[in-house]
């Protein structure tokens, strides 16, 4: 009787402690997360502005809105969003897996000779 009191109160210590520990888990995870917001074709047409040009190595999602009258794209590390008509936008889930200073731009034609394009660091 004594072995099963002492294995149903090391049952319940440990689901105490994971129910502890995994919150915390799960902020720190959360708290990793990059969040890029990108907005085509403000402040004037043929430019993107972002909510930073400089994020660590790892997962980062770009938030695209294109605010232009034309449509616009956001190509960066191989990777890009559909064509986007003003107002529309797309999520682009980007790995970077090591430092380094990475290239984005608008891939219609013209837009990046025009000025839509410009470089991301990686820290």
């Amino acid at each position: 009787m004594n072995k099963i009191r002492v294995f149903t109160l090391g049952l319940v210590a440990t689901a105490a402690l994971a129910t502890w520990a995994l919150p915390a888990t799960a902020q720190r995870t959360a708290a990793k997360a990059t969040v890029v917001t990108v907005t085509a074709g403000k402040p004037s047409e043929f430019r993107f502005t972002l909510s930073t040009k400089t994020v660590k190595h790892g997962t980062v999602t770009f938030k695209v809105t294109s605010g232009g009258a034309l449509p616009h794209d956001f190509s960066i590390n191989g990777k890009k969003t559909k064509l986007l008509s003003q107002g529309q936008s797309q999520n682009l889930v980007v790995t970077f897996a090591k430092a380094g200073k990475f290239p984005y731009q608008c891939t219609v034609t013209g837009h990046a000779a025009a000025g839509m394009k410009g470089t991301l660091t990686v820290t």
